[in-house]
């Protein structure tokens, strides 16, 4: 908690001055977003960091191994699925950025996927990888590409594929009014690769 503390006695002494007036607009008109973004939990990988984005920018979920769950209603409490409603009905965001990264932990649970015995809610978590990575077992090895980083780009695809299955979201791709994206961030050097829709290729950024 100190080192919290810390860093707030720093923010309000360096950035808050500097700040003031976006903070006092974002509090008097609320938040706009044009972007979600659905991240990992991983400490090592902040969205607004690798954007460089400000307060109010960019609209952010972060789960283990940034996994977009299947449309799917009834009981259960539908954490993820209820931000992604909230950024496409409430807030009307333009883009969905589903942002993997390199040396992904989730991804190496699911590709090594001995469950803990006292393990309650990370392996059927990890399990939803199961139809990428069953995806990555029945095509030829890729010189290019180690187990790991197939599956960390294959997961991304899957996501939103799923998201798609969120009536509200295929309507807004329907009508224009959003874009689906991927992208997988490189810890080690800050590369980033970006998703060509068109034909499933993950790309490096000049």
């Amino acid at each position: 908690m100190q080192r919290l503390l810390t860093g707030y006695r720093a923010f309000r002494d360096q950035r808050w001055p500097k700040e003031r007036a976006l903070y006092a607009a974002l509090a008097q008109q609320g938040q706009s977003p044009r972007m979600l973004v659905i991240a990992c939990s991983d400490s090592r990988v902040d969205p607004a960091t690798i954007f460089d984005a400000g307060p109010g920018e960019l609209f952010i979920v972060r789960n283990v191994a940034n996994l977009v769950p299947p449309y799917e209603q009834g009981e259960g409490l539908h954490g993820t699925s209820a931000a992604i409603e909230f950024a496409v009905r409430k807030l009307g965001v333009r883009t969905i950025l589903i942002l993997g990264h390199a040396q992904c932990g989730g991804v190496a649970a699911a590709l090594t996927p001995e469950a803990e015995p006292d393990d309650q809610f990370i392996s059927p978590w990890i399990a939803l990888m199961e139809p990428a990575r069953a995806r990555c077992a029945g095509h030829p090895p890729d010189a290019d590409r180690d187990p790991q980083t197939a599956l960390e780009h294959e997961s991304i695809k899957l996501s939103i594929e799923r998201l798609l299955t969120f009536p509200f979201v295929a309507e807004a791709v329907a009508r224009g009014d959003l874009a689906l994206e991927g992208a997988h961030f490189g810890i080690a050097d800050g590369h980033l690769e970006v998703l060509d829709r068109e034909n499933g290729v993950f790309r490096a950024l000049g």
